[in-house]
């Protein structure tokens, strides 16, 4: 008998050349977490592990048709966004989730790349607000994002409040630019605190660590887990991918989203 077919993810994001983030980075956690990824290109960027030069967006039409080949040819388990590029792509995929109601939707605010340069034109936030966010199952900010997406809200605690309040089920609001000695991620539903998850904060930045933690919660999801569980399942995927992160370039290291099967070969190669 045939295995079941591997659950089907569908991801908008940019490209990312260097591998670390983007698309690629999605591709890689879905593939590792046992998904079959379907990546809808929303950007273009020109960038290393330093930072970005420049980007240019995918034109709507484009990424509409793109989607809709794979929704009327696969059974689409879970949708992703990331970097999308411009606001009529935002509006292009708020049109296609809509028609899905039933799909659950992981949104990664992407707004800026690591280093802090911007990856979004114009009033992005307010359009992601109103368009998005009302969709979403799982939002996935880091403390700066969630801060510019709840700019009135006088704490991490009320941003999440906030963005609960303007749609979403649940939000995680990660911890990393955090003045902590540990990384604390917080998660939110129900209009309240539902867990609190602590993490060793670990010496490097990373390039794609927030691509790949969106990715790894679509993948549980996709996979049918409660969310709660889903969002713990992610975090420590996620973890393990920076503990065996790699410096290929110059700047940030790369999350290793293969690397519990580089230790298995490692593991034989000493047997």
């Amino acid at each position: 008998m045939a295995d079941s077919p591997l659950p089907v993810v569908l991801v908008f994001g940019g490209n990312d050349p260097t591998g670390g983030a983007g698309l690629a980075a999605d591709i890689q956690t879905l593939t590792s977490m046992g998904c079959h990824p379907a990546p809808v290109v929303t950007a273009v960027t020109v960038q290393d592990t330093v930072g970005v030069k420049e980007f240019s967006a995918v034109d709507a039409e484009l990424v509409i048709a793109q989607a809709r080949a794979v929704l009327e040819d696969m059974p689409v388990a879970a949708f992703k966004t990331g970097m999308l590029g411009s606001i009529a792509n935002l509006a292009a995929v708020a049109a296609i989730v809509e028609d899905y109601p039933e799909i659950p939707l992981v949104v990664d605010p992407v707004l800026a790349s690591g280093k802090g340069d911007p990856l979004v034109e114009g009033p992005f936030e307010e359009a992601l607000r109103a368009l998005l966010l009302p969709q979403t199952t799982l939002l996935t900010p880091n403390s700066l994002e969630a801060r510019r997406l709840a700019p009135d809200a006088d704490s991490l605690d009320a941003c999440a409040q906030q963005l609960l309040a303007s749609g979403c089920v649940y939000v995680l609001v990660t911890g990393t630019h955090e003045n902590s000695a540990r990384v604390i991620n917080r998660l939110y539903g129900n209009r309240r605190l539902l867990e609190t998850y602590t993490w060793e904060r670990l010496p490097e930045n990373y390039h794609g660590s927030g691509c790949t933690l969106a990715a790894a919660c679509a993948a549980t999801l996709a996979h049918g887990f409660d969310p709660v569980e889903a969002v713990a399942e992610a975090q420590d995927f996620t973890w393990h991918t920076l503990q065996h992160a790699q410096r290929l370039g110059m700047g940030q290291l790369l999350p290793d989203r293969l690397y519990w099967a580089r230790d298995g070969r490692d593991e034989e190669t000493h047997d």
